[in-house]
């Protein structure tokens, strides 16, 4: 960033920072609002893990040394070490580091909406947005690992982009730990990040034409859609999560909650599918009640909602100005999209798990943001003067 940036987005940042520290102090812990469960077990598990590295010897401990660590190593292990340098519990000290982790993803968002042609005041304007985006702060300000995830995911679909403008093998070795790590903290998300990257490295401007890279993704597609005709070990396991993600049983279980939606489809997880898009994109609406949480993220919603009518402009402009950088974007969002409303059964978690969609999406609004500055502005109309005889 300029110098000039810096000093700016430094303030937002620091005020972003304390704000998860408030938030997690005044809110969460007090129990002002009645929200969390997953945070708790995070914390536990961190705590079991120092009890390992008590017995075994610092290390990372997976779900081979203790069960039910899987999709989730890397928070709870980073959680394990901050309690273990404590020297016991110490939930301010891990909000700290994942409000940190949040600080970073606003960077990560100025640094990819510059790259896809923003300028300065669209890019700043996003990461004050990102900074405080009510799901964002309420996730990042306690022991989730909504933010592991979507700084992952959002690092890595830059790495994609930038690779499109300008290979660097650099890139590649940077990614190798990013794609580990997203593996343990929620892995199908590497899939979804799979086509992005995969364009990413081979189209770039002096490599595969459109026409050939969208034959190669189709191509790709037939293994997904059929994996049977491989016996790769990595489409198996993104079939067996997609098969759980979809099953009966598991969208039962989450409709039970007080935000849980039930879809007449007969038990099929592609029937319904249009009103299953339009409540994974667009709920909780303004006239659904539940929760004073449910009734909160009603202003994330309508903030989502601005972002997402400057994004359909933006997917407009894109698409003349760099094609590839469009694709990168929309071969992740589409798929995750629809991959959710096919697994769509509470309003409370797809509001939890969309936040890389939304963060995704909003990249699009500050290019358009941009382009709607640069057009330039109708001249006013000449009328004829008319003399009077």
């Amino acid at each position: 960033m300029d110098g000039q940036v810096v000093r700016r987005a430094l303030w937002v940042l620091l005020l972003a920072f304390a704000a998860r520290l408030l938030i997690h102090a005044l809110v969460i812990r007090t129990g002002l609002l009645p929200y969390g469960g997953d945070n708790y077990a995070y914390e536990k598990r961190a705590l079991e893990i120092v009890a390992y590295w008590k017995r075994e010897g610092v290390q990372f401990v997976t779900s081979d040394q203790i069960s039910g660590l899987y999709s989730v190593a890397v928070p709870c292990n980073i959680f394990a070490l901050v309690f273990y340098l404590c020297g016991g519990p110490a939930t301010l000290a891990c909000t700290s580091v994942v409000a940190l982790i949040a600080c970073a993803l606003c960077i990560v968002m100025y640094r990819f909406a510059r790259l896809i042609g923003a300028d300065e005041r669209a890019a700043y304007r996003l990461l004050v947005l990102t900074a405080f985006m009510p799901a964002l702060l309420l996730h990042t300000s306690s022991t989730f690992k909504d933010g592991f995830n979507a700084f992952l995911v959002v690092a890595c679909l830059g790495l994609a982009a930038s690779n499109v403008q300008k290979f660097d093998i650099r890139k590649l070795l940077l990614l190798a730990p990013l794609l580990w790590a997203l593996w343990n903290v929620r892995p199908y998300m590497v899939f979804m990040c799979g086509l992005p990257l995969l364009l990413g490295f081979v189209g770039s401007k002096r490599a595969l034409p459109m026409c050939t890279l969208a034959l190669f993704t189709g191509f790709l597609s037939l293994f997904i859609l059929f994996p049977d005709a491989t016996q790769n070990v990595a489409i198996e396991t993104i079939q067996g999560q997609l098969d759980q993600g979809q099953s009966e049983v598991v969208r039962s279980e989450n409709a039970e909650g007080g935000s849980g939606v039930v879809f007449d489809d007969g038990g099929n997880p592609w029937s319904a599918i249009l009103p299953k898009l339009f409540y994974t994109l667009l709920s909780p609406f303004p006239w659904t009640g539940g929760s004073m949480v449910l009734q909160l993220g009603k202003i994330e919603t309508l903030v989502w909602y601005y972002l997402l009518f400057w994004a359909l402009r933006g997917v407009r402009d894109l698409w003349r100005h760099d094609r590839r950088l469009l694709m990168i974007i929309l071969l992740f969002v589409v798929p995750c999209t629809i991959a959710y409303a096919t697994s769509m059964s509470n309003i409370g978690l797809i509001f939890r798990q969309r936040m890389p969609i939304v963060m995704v999406v909003s990249l699009l609004s500050a290019f358009a943001w941009t382009r709607a500055r640069q057009r330039p502005a109708p001249e006013p109309s000449q009328t004829p003067e008319h003399s009077i005889l």
